[in-house]
């Protein structure tokens, strides 16, 4: 993934993954409330994970299904995002 998955994304793989329809706007005012508060469990989480996974062909960190609120997760997965980015920008040198 090269972009910042945003709230907006969420709610959308919420909705694809999960079958919970939450307004963007809804998960935005209230990104630090629980996933459950909003109807997600962890199988559904889970689903969220496998399917960012499918989509960029990478494993998401480790403690991501394991997230407790949207900010949680976008943290973490954003946070991952930057740091693979930064190792594929960084180009190996070679002394002459």
């Amino acid at each position: 993934m090269t972009a910042q998955l945003t709230l907006n994304e969420l709610a959308a793989l919420m909705k694809s993954a999960a079958g919970l329809t939450v307004d963007p706007k809804d998960l935005a005012n209230r990104a630090d409330m629980s996933f459950a508060e909003f109807g997600l469990d962890s199988l559904g989480l889970l689903g969220i994970v496998g399917e960012l996974e499918n989509r960029h062909g990478r494993p998401m960190p480790t403690d991501a299904e394991r997230c407790k609120t949207p900010r949680d997760f976008l943290d973490l997965v954003n946070t991952n995002n930057d740091r693979v980015n930064a190792d594929k920008a960084t180009v190996p040198t070679t002394g002459a």
